[in-house]
């Protein structure tokens, strides 16, 4: 499978190695909002100890707790300004209102000062996924294309590998509108056991990017792979794919350096455990706990070894 897949990212330069990126919350393990200060000691970790200097967010304000709304494009930026970090901004656009107030609050934020630490920004975390049409989805890309392109030159949207494999992000693919796609992609959640779980991570990426590569080439919009990952001790089973801290860095140590040594750029869900997050429900009805998905607790441990 990496044979193909080295295949499949052609003409892509994978003579150098992937940069790794993390996946960063907005919170503290107390679920109050992280501060400036927060972010430069996650920086300082991520820096040190997996020898990262990119991380991506999910939204411009996060609401996961109405009680606490974290601006977290305000507060990240200054300090990767201050720990010469990128930040790969996400827009929150799975209905029009809220992609509105996402773009208001940005608008204050992206100045000249902070616009050089911002690597890209996605409209949109697994929409197509979510059931947002791409019909529904490409207005605001373009919108945010238009507002934010002579700031930030990368601009795109962020998805399941399936939702690029299965034609339905063709619409936005062919628009001549992003310039910047990341392609989630797990093991995990295809139920494998973790001695299958590289093979079809790869498998899967190879899928997107074949069918990207048809539709539009690949030498025209930049890719990532923008989640992978596996959760350690205390996190839930889903089918024949267990949680365990060995299991994370066995996937780790296979699929995410396997993918970094084949020249593609990985986002590593996530940096850092997230023990304020409440249980979630799936599609299959069943709770599932996310609080252990961090390459360090949260506390800037990190589990294991993060070199490949």
């Amino acid at each position: 499978m990496i044979f193909s897949l080295a295949s499949a990212i052609s003409p892509l330069a994978i003579s150098a190695r992937g940069t790794l990126g993390f996946s960063l919350g907005a919170r503290r393990p107390d679920h109050t909002c992280k501060t400036t200060a927060d972010y430069e000691a996650d920086f300082d970790a991520l820096r040190t100890k997996a020898g990262s200097t990119i991380v991506r967010t999910y939204s411009v304000i996060d609401i996961n707790v109405p009680k606490y709304k974290c601006e977290t494009a305000a507060t990240i930026l200054p300090a990767a300004m201050s720990k010469d970090f990128k930040v790969i901004l996400g827009l929150g656009a799975d209905t029009q209102e809220h992609y509105e107030s996402e773009k208001a609050a940005l608008e204050p934020v992206l100045s000249s000062k902070f616009a050089p630490y911002v690597y890209a920004l996605v409209t949109g975390s697994e929409s197509l996924y979510r059931n947002v049409s791409a019909q529904e989805l490409l207005p605001r890309i373009r919108d945010t294309k238009e507002t934010f392109g002579k700031r930030v030159h990368r601009i795109g949207t962020v998805d399941s590998w399936n939702k690029f494999q299965d034609g339905t992000a063709d619409d936005i693919l062919t628009s001549g509108v992003p310039t910047f796609l990341m392609v989630n992609a797990f093991g995990y959640w295809q139920e494998r056991k973790i001695t299958d779980a590289t093979e079809t991570y790869l498998d899967d990426l190879q899928q997107a990017f074949s069918h990207i590569q048809d539709i539009v080439g690949l030498d025209t919009i930049e890719i990532w792979n923008g989640e992978t990952g596996w959760p350690g001790d205390g996190g839930s089973n889903h089918g024949n794919a267990e949680a365990s801290t060995l299991n994370e860095e066995a996937f780790f140590k296979t699929g995410v350096c396997a993918a970094l040594a084949w020249g593609i750029n990985v986002f590593y869900f996530e940096a850092f455990d997230e023990s304020w997050k409440p249980k979630s429900t799936g599609k299959n009805g069943k709770q599932g706990d996310e609080t252990h998905w961090g390459a360090f607790t949260d506390s800037r441990t990190p589990k294991f070894s993060l070199s490949c």
